[in-house]
Order: structure tokens, then sequence, then C-alpha cells
């Protein structure tokens, strides 16, 4: 399932719900089929994912320097880091406009639940 994230300054930005998942509940929301973030709730927002990415990025860091070269630049998988910093920098954006800007995210049921696997 897609959500699609709308700012009424940047315009939108479409990702896979697991994505987006772990993205809101990083920054305390419920993965509801459709959410807003306030422009007060935004500063709070960016540090929580600055924080969220920084684990990870720590977690990621366990391949020695021999092991990391030795993977193909194509073949290595796309983590949380990637996917954070275009909803990052729309927080960022979207929070240096005007006083009622906002962030709304729309998708086609709630995507709450881990999918089975």
């Amino acid at each position: 399932m897609l959500v699609k994230f709308i700012s009424s300054e940047t315009g939108e930005m479409v990702m896979l719900a697991e994505t987006a998942r772990v993205l809101l509940k990083a920054i305390g929301k419920t993965c509801s089929a459709q959410g807003v973030i306030t422009k007060a709730e935004m500063p709070l927002a960016i540090e929580a994912l600055k924080r969220h990415v920084a684990a990870q990025a720590a977690q990621e860091a366990c391949l020695s320097e021999e092991e990391e070269a030795a993977i193909p630049p194509m073949a290595r998988p796309v983590g949380i880091a990637q996917r954070a910093w275009p909803l990052i920098n729309m927080l960022g954006r979207t929070a240096r406009a005007r006083n009622d800007s906002h962030i709304v995210w729309e998708a086609a049921a709630d995507f709450d639940a881990e999918p089975d696997g």
C-alpha cells in the first residue's frame, strides 16, 4: 500500500506503507488512513526522526571496512536513513513557512499493523 504525504508548502511525497509506518511511529503518530502533523509538532518530529536515523546508522555500522568495501554499491540496500531524509526535509521546509502550515498523510486504509510474513 502507498502512503501520500501532502505538505501545504512543498507538495506531495509518496512512500510505501512499511516505510511510512516506521517513520510515523518514530515521531509518535498512529498509522491511520489519514493523519496530520501540525506546525507545532514539526520541530519535535524532525528531532525524533534524526535520532531514529542516528540509531539505525549505529546498528548498520557493525560491518568492518573490508566487509563494507566488498559489497558492490548497487547491491547495498537502501536503509531507513535514506528514506527518512525526504520527510525530514518536508517537515523542515513546512515548519519554516507560514503559521497555518501542516502536513497530512493519506492511505487506502489504516497501516498500523505489521504485515504478516
